[in-house]
């Protein structure tokens, strides 16, 4: 890993990181893409956001940091332990929407507005409901995944569906796609249509 110092991390970053020792959450997200996200975000104004996998709320609170008073963000997780944490630390934001449900039934389901940047953090919206989830990204607007390269938390099998998920985003004619060998291995599309 590459150890960059990151500037500017959010002020509630120590407090999760902490909680995620507290309670043996072995699925922390990098500090890298936190702090690529909250740029991403900051790109975005009166913007709506989605992440797939709240977790913890580690990536969420780099995401909350880039946004401005205009814009929402929903979060969708269906740990209801880990949505209870989340809700402890940002429950007051009222840009921010913590639903704890699971992810392919909220994807399959939704019907508002499209999305200016989804990041996918999950089985659902990544592995699985792909179509669905780049359907509901605005055209210019951006999908991120991360963990693309091999993790040690990673089950026996895992590569060949990163692998997959890769060589099928490559096929895709709706979206013109970066893959990078940072941080846990990072991929960025814009939705062409």
């Amino acid at each position: 890993m590459n150890h960059t110092i990151i500037s500017n991390p959010p002020l509630l970053l120590d407090q999760i990181e902490s909680k995620c020792k507290e309670i043996g959450f072995t699925m922390p997200s990098d500090r890298h893409i936190g702090s690529l996200l909250k740029t991403l975000i900051s790109s975005k104004l009166s913007s709506n956001f989605l992440e797939l996998g709240t977790g913890i709320g580690l990536s969420l609170s780099w995401m909350i940091e880039g946004m401005d008073d205009n814009s929402k963000l929903t979060t969708i997780d269906n740990d209801p332990a880990l949505i209870d944490i989340a809700q402890e630390f940002f429950g007051n934001d009222r840009r921010v929407d913590i639903i704890c449900i699971d992810g392919t039934e909220w994807i399959q389901n939704y019907s508002g507005e499209k999305f200016d940047l989804i990041f996918a953090d999950a089985w659902p919206g990544k592995y699985s409901e792909l179509d669905e989830a780049l359907a509901l990204v605005k055209p210019g607007g951006l999908y991120v995944i991360d963990d693309m390269l091999p993790q040690p938390n990673w089950p026996e099998g895992h590569d060949e569906k990163a692998k997959r998920l890769i060589e099928d985003l490559d096929k895709r004619k709706d979206i013109t796609l970066t893959k990078m060998d940072w941080s846990t291995g990072v991929v960025i599309a814009v939705k062409k249509s």
